[in-house]
């Protein structure tokens, strides 16, 4: 029935065996203080290893980029072996996992910073609320980055691709999509910089282009990918002309030969809002050659009809998966997807319920029997 998306899928060095995806999911549990991931955290990935491929929960590259409430890190020795626990029951069920690297930029809230700025390609602020310890509270006004500390972000990315790598993850992703801290640099509404890392769409993709230079430094071009949201609007983050701007991010990417690239195009109702700007899929597909992955309120029929006419080579899901331990199961036998329950409230609390209590497709059956 959905033939396209159990085909294998070579991506460099790495070799999904299927076609559906889990895109990078924000869940909260870590252990605090430390960030450090959990054994409750590996029983959820393991859960879900039936994935082609697993790309993990957005993970701060240091104290600096982490702005969430119980997000895991990946800059300490504790984090590192915290995570080995992921990656080695992954790979026990045959699956293959892939870490997303994180700086949120100007969206750390200074409580998480002693009360310093969180730093940005510019002196701006985001638009709504921080998530942090203590509650909900209105963002502050980032620092600028001095264009003489760009190089210590940029060693702080390779520092947390080394980690990854000791961690047992079989590459990593630059999380680059959301408004976070590569997208500030990319877009031209958080980028008023006038150096070498602003102005034209050349010197705003520089950031991106050091930062991946760096981690294919580490890992090797084969298992290094990258994740965008080209279309409109995000955490306040936006640019006048995205064809351009990603584009050229585009053939930035292209130049470094990366495994694959994923794209977020949600549709009226994603996450982060979004507008009717045009999907700049086919446009980025003209510029990358690599493995295409693209993801965003995707059903089962939508994703085979994707993967089927060569508009994307996989295609990952989000909130499915956090119900749907078993996705690939249920897409493989046609089965409805179970719906999400004690959402959002169970997204970010801490504990297992709405996390790792969700049944497979072969539990529920055996509960009626």
């Amino acid at each position: 029935m959905h033939d396209s998306l159990f085909q294998p899928l070579k991506m460099g060095a790495l070799e999904a065996r299927n076609r559906i995806f889990m895109a990078p999911l924000t869940r909260g549990r870590a252990t605090q203080p430390g960030s450090i991931p959990n054994d409750m955290m590996a029983t959820y990935y393991r859960q879900r290893a039936g994935a082609g491929l697993i790309i993990s929960e957005a993970t701060g590259i240091s104290r600096e980029g982490l702005g969430w409430p119980a997000a895991p890190g990946i800059w300490s020795e504790e984090q590192t072996e915290g995570w080995k626990q992921t990656t080695e029951a992954v790979h026990e069920e045959g699956g293959l996992i892939v870490l997303q690297l994180w700086h949120m930029g100007r969206l750390v809230h200074p409580s998480f910073l002693d009360g310093e700025p969180g730093v940005s390609a510019s002196a701006t602020t985001a638009p709504d609320h921080a998530h942090t310890a203590t509650g909900r509270q209105p963002h502050q006004q980032a620092r600028a980055l001095g264009t003489d500390e760009i190089g210590r972000v940029v060693a702080d990315y390779a520092h947390a691709a080394e980690n990854a790598r000791k961690a047992g993850f079989d590459g990593v992703q630059l999380h680059g999509a959301n408004g976070y801290l590569v997208d500030q640099f990319l877009r031209s509404s958080t980028n008023l910089r006038d150096d070498d890392y602003g102005e034209s769409v050349e010197n705003r993709c520089r950031f991106l282009d050091e930062v991946l230079e760096a981690l294919v430094g580490v890992w090797g071009a084969d298992r290094v990918g990258v994740r965008l949201s080209p279309n409109g609007e995000t955490q306040g983050c936006d640019d006048p002309d995205p064809a351009s701007l990603f584009g050229a991010a585009a053939s930035v990417i292209e130049k470094h030969g990366l495994a694959f690239l994923e794209l977020r195009e949600p549709g009226p109702d994603g996450t982060f809002g979004q507008t009717d700007v045009p999907k700049q899929s086919p446009l980025i597909r003209q510029r990358y050659s690599g493995a295409l992955v693209l993801n965003s309120d995707y059903d089962a029929a939508e994703a085979e009809a994707d993967v089927a006419t060569g508009k994307a080579d996989a295609i990952s899901f989000g909130r499915p998966y956090i119900s749907n331990p078993d996705l690939d199961v249920r897409i493989a036998r046609g089965v409805e997807f179970a719906p999400n329950t004690n959402v959002p409230k169970s997204w970010y609390l801490p504990g297992p319920e709405g996390y790792i209590d969700y049944p497979t497709l072969e539990m529920e059956k055996a509960k009626v029997a």
